[in-house]
């Protein structure tokens, strides 16, 4: 949460890319991360199935302010972004596909 339990919110400068118009999933992740792999693919092919839904990628060792400023502790980490680019749900691990299209529900 942000001060004053505002939500905390990203823009596409924060994370090198076009927020999705419905729903962005964000994924940290790191070079040598296994479980990382996995996660891309589940959140591309959720991002793929959901019209107005984008995944983005961030290297996390590339954009460690970022990661500091979020608190993202360990690779894979999700953010599901509404269109305005608010937090409303967060995941460290590797995330199942029913568990991202629920979520994305609080988002869109």
């Amino acid at each position: 949460m942000g001060q004053d339990g505002e939500a905390v919110r990203l823009s596409a400068a924060d994370i090198g890319a076009e927020l999705g118009r419905r729903a962005t999933l964000v994924q940290f992740s790191s070079a040598f991360c296994q479980p990382c792999r996995a996660t891309r693919r589940v959140l591309a092919e959720v991002a793929a199935m959901v019209d107005g839904v984008v995944h983005v990628e961030v290297d996390a060792e590339a954009h460690l302010e970022l990661v500091r400023a979020l608190g993202v502790s360990a690779t894979p980490t999700t953010l599901v972004l509404d269109a305005a680019g608010r937090v409303v749900r967060r995941a460290a691990g590797q995330p199942r596909r029913a568990d991202v299209i629920a979520a994305l529900g609080a988002a869109v």
